[in-house]
């Protein structure tokens, strides 16, 4: 029989909040019921495989709230039904969400299709040649690029330099932007003649999937375009040129600006939205279909082989008292992350089950004050309004609390099958004193 410590380590693990579930994983919870009918399978994978073209998508949805294991769940189905598909993960693709612009994005582009795609790398070992000067000072490097090297030691290198040089990232970037048209057409060159050697063998069997691009942070210059209006609006023509179906992460924050409907216009469908599990209604009582949800979620990951006795209740054996789980369930707003990341936390504050509320409270309490540290002094007014009214302005101030999660969205579907969209003040942030004294001004 495990020790309870050694319990407490397995339970602790399963709550990992930065590792999305692989496809298939038994722990998943399909929540698609009380986020709207949300659903990718459908609202991204039907766009790909109805098409009679290639076809280049975003999806969104606040950070945390599940879209790796969502596009992972997406990866294994187009897989199922013929397709190639290549996944990765921005932040694990030589790529620093903190500083990024789309030549660093076509970049790990190229170097995870050359990695996964087996074919004639000419076209970019020509396209490498011609810059090799240049890209040779950039990168301080005494190797050349020569015929005698492959492909990937450069593309390798050049990514990887990329990441953690700042200096050599801004050289790399005035290197490459000027001939990105031509690194795509050696880059599709590349595609149409790998995808040959494939089952598939044409290249709208390929699907590209970018992931963790909604991490990057907003950023605004005076009289300039933002980041995120730079990227996947400015330079939407080089991210959908690439001769394979794509689709890219994108921050929620953009796609509710000023630029969402020139998203809509730009890229080939509506943008789907992964909104937070709703566990209150808009009136602020509880949605007991959406608390259900969250209470699964955790017995799931309490009962994944970690060592408990087939007697054990999640109530009562794991869990003190219903409003121990509940408690943290409703504290997270429906957010997943949040939620593994208070459960986490109670467990740390535990040296035997059960997980007691006092534990709990230490959780939401932690939880609380990271928040709370997000929100500048004069945003505790608008969110007081938010609160009230459940719905944001389309200005700069809100899309950033958007962002930060201090806003959470929430859909439904009312009687006549419409979606209903509206947004709130994550629960968390309701404690707090100055968020109670701003709603009181009200």
């Amino acid at each position: 029989m495990p020790t309870d410590f050694e319990i407490l380590k397995n339970i602790y693990n399963s709550f990992d909040p930065f590792e999305p579930l692989q496809a298939g994983d038994p722990v998943y919870v399909n929540c698609s019921q009380v986020r709207g009918e949300e659903d990718i399978l459908i609202d991204v994978g039907r766009q790909i495989t109805y098409a009679d073209r290639i076809t280049h998508q975003l999806y969104t949805g606040h950070r945390g709230a599940g879209k790796s294991t969502e596009l992972l769940r997406l990866q294994a189905s187009l897989v199922e039904k013929g397709y190639q598909v290549v996944y990765f993960a921005a932040e694990e693709a030589d790529i620093d969400p903190e500083d990024v612009q789309y030549t660093d994005i076509l970049l790990a582009c190229t170097r995870n299709l050359l990695n996964a795609l087996k074919g004639d790398e000419t076209p970019i070992k020509s396209w490498l040649r011609s810059r090799k000067t240049e890209l040779i000072d950039a990168l301080q490097s005494e190797v050349a690029l020569g015929d005698e090297i492959g492909v990937d030691v450069p593309f390798t290198k050049l990514t990887t330099t990329l990441k953690v040089s700042p200096t050599a990232r801004a050289q790399i970037r005035k290197i490459v932007e000027p001939h990105t048209p031509s690194l795509i057409n050696a880059l599709n060159a590349f595609i149409t003649e790998a995808m040959q050697q494939t089952p598939q063998q044409t290249t709208d069997k390929l699907v590209l999937i970018v992931d963790s691009l909604d991490r990057i942070p907003p950023i605004k210059r005076e009289n300039e375009s933002s980041n995120h209006e730079q990227i996947f609006v400015d330079r939407s023509e080089q991210l959908k040129m690439l001769g394979c179906h794509v689709i890219y992460t994108v921050p929620i924050s953009l796609v509710y600006s000023k630029r969402g409907a020139d998203l809509r216009d730009i890229y080939d469908a509506e943008i789907p939205v992964l909104p937070m599990v709703m566990v209150r209604h808009q009136d602020g009582t509880v949605c007991e279909p959406g608390l259900a949800v969250m209470r699964d979620l955790v017995r799931q990951r309490v009962f994944d082989d970690n060592g408990l006795a087939n007697t054990t209740q999640l109530v009562g054996d794991v869990f003190d008292d219903p409003e121990t789980l509940d408690q943290m369930c409703l504290m997270s707003g429906g957010h997943m992350r949040n939620l593994m990341q208070m459960a986490q936390e109670a467990i740390k504050q535990s040296d035997r089950l059960p997980i007691t509320k006092r534990a709990a409270r230490l959780a939401v309490t932690k939880a609380r004050n990271v928040y709370r540290n997000t929100v500048n002094d004069d945003q505790w007014a608008l969110l007081a309004t938010v609160h009230k009214t459940k719905e944001i302005l389309n200005d700069q101030a809100h899309r950033n609390l958007l962002f930060n999660r201090c806003i959470l969205e929430y859909r439904y579907l009312d009687d006549d099958n419409e979606i209903v969209c509206w947004r709130d003040v994550h629960p968390l942030l309701r404690g707090v004193k100055e968020f109670k004294s701003a709603l009181g001004d009200l």
